[in-house]
């Protein structure tokens, strides 16, 4: 038998379970299809109903009673404080069995191929900027009172993913293997990861792209927040408007900065004015867009996916772009690019 077949049969004993304790009336499985997954251990099936349909995640067990799951955690607190999150209809976390709902195939990635005008544009991002503006100002004590992680991005993480990057774009990727080049990187690097680190925290999603975003019914929804942790809110903003699946307008990019910005009171309060914002902004930009890179060498080094490739060029671009108009970082622009156009 083959593994796939194997855990239909097992959702299938499971989907009758659910039934036999009231979570599910008079709903039989007509078929059930494998979905793609993302790069984690999870897989997913969508188990197509009489008059609907859901999503059964298989997750690796919990072998203790005491042990939680990152996704259930998550959803739960988020779902408690209005974050819109899918619904979870069953759990047997001994199986690793989550019934979800089913979000459909659409991503606010795809849903982008569709806008008509720059001003649609803004007017989905303005929407989405409010529901993260939503998850950002959750009170610090209701996150510490919670099950959630307490992981954060202090400094050792931050300098950890850059180190990520040096090792799959520098050194693999660009097959740069100058120590001393490595090390003047890692020097100028250094100093932004820890401006960073001295600021205050919020809850961060972790990885706001525009393809963790789902569209059901006209609703934007988050998905991929298991890794969710604390961390400047610039991180999550970034994420979203620097995007390198997706090359927002700049003039609508400039709109939301400001207007996250001035919705966000306390933020006001901690980063003292707009342009501290955006100098944070920046240094968030830089680490948030390098680790990028880094993940999208690292996918071309292990799976020799090529759809990766063309997101190294636009991501450095941005880069630059940034680099070049925020004098701070010349010394870092200079190092990187004259090894990178030449390699």
């Amino acid at each position: 038998m083959k593994p796939e077949q194997a855990e239909q049969f097992l959702i299938e004993e499971l989907f009758r379970q659910s039934k036999e304790r009231g979570i599910l009336i008079n709903d039989e499985i007509v078929s059930i299809d494998r979905l793609t997954g993302d790069a984690s251990t999870r897989r997913y099936y969508r188990l197509f109903l009489k008059d609907t349909s859901l999503v059964a995640c298989l997750d690796n067990p919990t072998i203790s009673p005491d042990e939680t799951n990152p996704f259930v955690s998550h959803q739960q607190f988020l779902k408690e404080n209005g974050i819109r999150v899918p619904d979870i209809l069953d759990i047997n976390l001994s199986k690793g069995y989550i019934l979800e709902e089913d979000l459909g195939d659409i991503t606010y990635l795809s849903y982008l191929s569709r806008i008509k005008s720059d001003k649609e544009e803004l007017k989905y991002y303005q929407i989405i900027i409010d529901q993260l503006l939503n998850l950002h100002k959750i009170p610090l004590d209701k996150i510490t009172k919670s099950n959630i992680s307490k992981l954060k991005f202090d400094y050792q993480k931050l300098m950890d993913e850059m180190e990520f990057t040096f090792k799959f774009f520098i050194k693999n990727f660009l097959q740069i293997q100058d120590e001393v080049f490595v090390e003047n990187l890692r020097k100028e690097i250094n100093l932004i990861c820890h401006r960073l680190a001295n600021e205050k925290m919020v809850l961060t999603h972790r990885d706001f792209h525009s393809r963790n975003l789902m569209v059901k019914n006209n609703e934007f929804i988050f998905i991929d927040f298991q890794d969710a942790r604390l961390g400047i809110p610039q991180y999550d903003l970034v994420s979203l408007l620097e995007d390198c699946y997706y090359d927002l307008k700049e003039e609508n990019r400039i709109f939301l900065k400001k207007y996250y910005y001035e919705n966000f009171s306390d933020l006001q309060k901690n980063q003292k004015n707009f342009q501290n914002f955006e100098l944070l902004y920046n240094d968030m930009l830089f680490q948030r867009v390098f680790k990028a890179i880094g993940s999208f060498s690292y996918i071309y080094a292990t799976r020799k996916d090529v759809r990766y490739l063309k997101y190294i060029g636009f991501a450095m671009e941005k880069l630059r772009k940034m680099m070049l108009h925020d004098h701070r970082f010349e010394s870092l622009r200079i190092t990187l690019f004259e090894q990178y156009y030449v390699s």
